[in-house]
């Protein structure tokens, strides 16, 4: 480590925010960060050039290009997020002595995608058991990566949300006429949007409920077509926006809601705690260690009539919830800051190189 300023080859998806926000940080931090990604994103990156017809082909082809950029770059360290797709590429890399691995894993990479198929769990595996360290966002996603391979060392540190998300926190508690919703997940399989219209069909029809969804995910024309005999003015779309301008458009609702039915550590629930909205989620193992009755409100996956009973209930009692999103915000202060996450994270990396060259 040169003067103590740690070179990081990231390899990631250049188009990722997370990828944006992850290297943005870390160069705040004084790391030195060179991202290399297949993808062709906006961010500055050295591209990797995809070749072949097939995802996985992708990543074998471009990993003698990856090989002769280690060599150039003369890293300390690779970070590849996450371990179905670079991870499998690092994996590819072959083994240097003096250049550790360090993987971060993706709740999908564990949860989802290794029952897709056994050539994708043979893809996760080796990166899973190459890797020098495994960096995951949860307790519940750590015990599922051990269980599917036996990993050297696993830590945890979670995502969070920045420090100054806090300046928006809401300081009118009071709940909207109708009740602003927010569904910021994507229309995926996996973020099971559709249960949440099919539950509230009977809100959004009074005009007791305004659901707001992301404009984006593969299955948006099919979403859209589910909503033609719905009110446009009960079931709203925006489009990808900056973290600066997306952050405040969040902290303008009442209720953050997601019916995903994998998670590993509920990110964009973390954020609304911060916001000061009302968490409601559907209940699985990835939200159980941030969100109890003490925090917001969970429901069974599979009974609609639950989640519609929640939000009947805060409509009606109309309680602004004062003391919940209080301590929500200092559960959020405590351990869900992203900048003093990123310092353990670049912590890790630094250990992780002063052991490989003891």
């Amino acid at each position: 480590m040169s003067r103590d300023r740690l070179k990081i080859l990231l390899l990631a998806d250049s188009r990722s925010f997370h990828t944006e926000r992850f290297a943005g940080e870390l160069r705040r931090l004084g790391c030195r960060v060179l991202v290399a990604s297949v993808e062709r994103g906006r961010m500055l990156h050295f591209h990797l050039r995809p070749r072949g017809e097939v995802r996985t082909q992708h990543y074998i082809m471009s990993a003698f290009r990856a090989r002769a950029l280690l060599k150039r770059f003369k890293p300390d360290i690779i970070n590849a997020h996450f371990a179905s797709g670079y991870g499998f590429l690092a994996s590819l890399m072959g083994h240097h002595p003096e250049v550790p691995y360090l993987l971060h894993v993706l709740g999908s990479d564990v949860l989802i995608v290794p029952h897709m198929s056994s050539l994708r769990r043979r893809k996760v595996r080796r990166a899973l058991l190459t890797a020098d360290c495994i960096v995951t966002d949860s307790d519940y996603l750590a015990e599922e990566t051990s269980s599917l391979a036996p990993t050297r060392r696993i830590e945890t540190i979670g995502w969070g949300v920045e420090r100054a998300a806090l300046d928006h926190h809401r300081v009118d508690y009071a709940l909207g006429r109708p009740l602003r919703i927010i569904v910021p997940r994507g229309q995926e399989p996996v973020y099971n949007n559709s249960f949440i219209i099919d539950a509230l069909k009977p809100l959004i029809r009074e005009g007791k409920v305004k659901i707001t969804f992301p404009a984006s995910g593969s299955l948006l024309g099919e979403f859209r077509n589910r909503l033609s005999s719905l009110s446009d003015a009960g079931v709203l779309f925006y489009d990808r926006m900056p973290r600066c301008g997306f952050v405040p458009f969040m902290a303008g609702f009442d209720v953050c809601l997601s019916a995903a039915i994998s998670d590993s550590s509920p990110t964009i629930l973390i954020e609304a705690m911060a916001l000061g909205l009302i968490p409601v989620a559907a209940k699985i193992p990835g939200v159980r260690e941030w969100l109890s009755p003490d925090s917001g409100y969970l429901f069974n996956l599979g009974k609609p009539e639950e989640l519609r009973h929640v939000i009947k209930k805060l409509i009606s009692d109309n309680d602004p919830h004062t003391t919940m999103k209080q301590r929500n915000l200092e559960e959020v202060c405590n351990r869900g800051i992203f900048e003093e996450n990123m310092v353990r994270q670049v912590e890790l990396m630094r250990s992780l190189v002063l052991e490989t060259r003891s």
